[in-house]
């Protein structure tokens, strides 16, 4: 059965690798690959999901052999709307919120201001919804990812959550 209204892999994905790089404090930079195993998704695909945050602003890109990804701005300021239409564009439940002209009933359909509705309430949910809010506690401490690098930031602690 197919889901419909339902939020694409891809923005899934790119929304779990901005709240975790929202958790990480001093703007830290993540590999991607690094990134891919904390948060477990496909590394190709991240690689591409991240180069397209980028793009948008939403993250920066450090090279180099200690290059990685942080966020770009403070987790106060990213909403999921921003990280949402940065992988995927504009968001619209029905395409006659696009244009009235690209349904067939036109000016004569009476779903229309039920879709409008219903598509202002979730963008609202979407743009009060900031990476900071749901960035801690995060399953991996940046503890965690110090040591794993090597870099030494005081005792090692496992953050822990319930799946």
């Amino acid at each position: 059965m197919q889901n419909v209204l339902q939020i694409t892999r891809k923005a899934d994905y790119a929304l779990r690798a901005a709240v975790y790089l929202a958790s990480i404090k001093d703007a830290r930079v993540v590999t991607f690959k690094e990134l891919a195993r904390l948060i477990r998704v496909p590394a190709d695909f991240l690689a591409k999901i991240l180069k397209e945050l980028a793009d948008a602003g939403i993250v920066r890109s450090v090279r180099g052999p200690k290059g990685g990804y942080s966020l770009l701005k403070s987790g106060n300021d990213v909403s999921f709307l921003d990280v949402i239409e940065a992988v995927e564009g504009p968001v619209a439940i029905n395409v006659c919120l696009y244009s009235r002209d690209s349904c067939a009933f036109g000016q004569d359909c009476t779903l229309v201001n039920v879709w409008h509705r219903g598509q202002e309430r979730m963008l609202e949910v979407f743009r009060e919804a900031k990476l900071a809010q749901l960035a801690t506690p995060f399953p991996i401490s940046q503890k965690v990812v110090d040591a794993e690098r090597g870099v030494s930031s005081g005792s090692l602690r496992l953050a822990s959550r319930a799946s």
